[in-house]
């Protein structure tokens, strides 16, 4: 095999999910196409590189200084996720009227990640900011989220905030990205106090 194409499957190797099957399928297929096509699809990911930045409310990914989520919606009502990715998860939903907050992990002992090196200083901030009367905790069901959503709620509750944390009809250990809209949508719906 030839040198660009190699390092080609490997770039598409790179990414989360691709095996060596699929990132071959992915390099000829770059390579069949269109100079035009090819040249397009590589601007597209620089630009987006380039652009999409931290929303500075929420902290998810938005190429303005803050996202349309934060400037349109209700922020009396916040729903605290993990990772960037998972507001477009919970957006399939459709139903949630409030704003996320990205924390940008989940405590974790294990990585040696506390409360200190997640976002939360700025969701108090926030909270304050917008006098927020509920706070869903929407975390992965795995240990990590489930200590993260109870140490959120034990700095909350002496605030006077509610806070809930998404029902369990997503099963333990399972990612947020990977369940359904139906799924997700009775998990909000069926949420409970923490």
């Amino acid at each position: 095999m030839n040198q660009p194409l190699e390092r080609l499957i490997e770039m598409f190797r790179s990414l989360p999910g691709v095996g060596l099957k699929s990132a071959q399928r992915y390099a000829y297929f770059i390579i069949k196409s269109s100079d035009e096509d090819a040249k397009e699809f590589a601007e597209s990911i620089i630009m987006a590189k380039k652009q999409i930045k931290h929303c500075q409310e929420c902290g998810g990914y938005t190429d303005k200084t803050v996202c349309p989520i934060c400037l349109s919606r209700n922020s009396k009502l916040i729903c605290v996720i993990a990772e960037p990715k998972d507001v477009s998860v919970m957006e399939k939903v459709r139903s949630f009227k409030g704003v996320y907050h990205v924390l940008n992990g989940t405590i974790s002992p294990l990585e040696n990640r506390g409360p200190n090196d997640i976002r939360l200083k700025e969701l108090l901030q926030r909270i304050n900011k917008h006098n927020t009367e509920e706070v869903i905790v929407a975390t992965n069901p795995d240990v990590e989220g489930d200590a993260t959503a109870m140490y959120i709620a034990k700095i909350l509750k002496p605030l006077g905030v509610r806070v809930t944390r998404i029902a369990q009809g997503i099963s333990m250990g399972t990612e947020l990205e990977y369940a359904d809209e139906i799924t997700l949508s009775k998990a909000i719906e069926s949420r409970i106090e923490i």
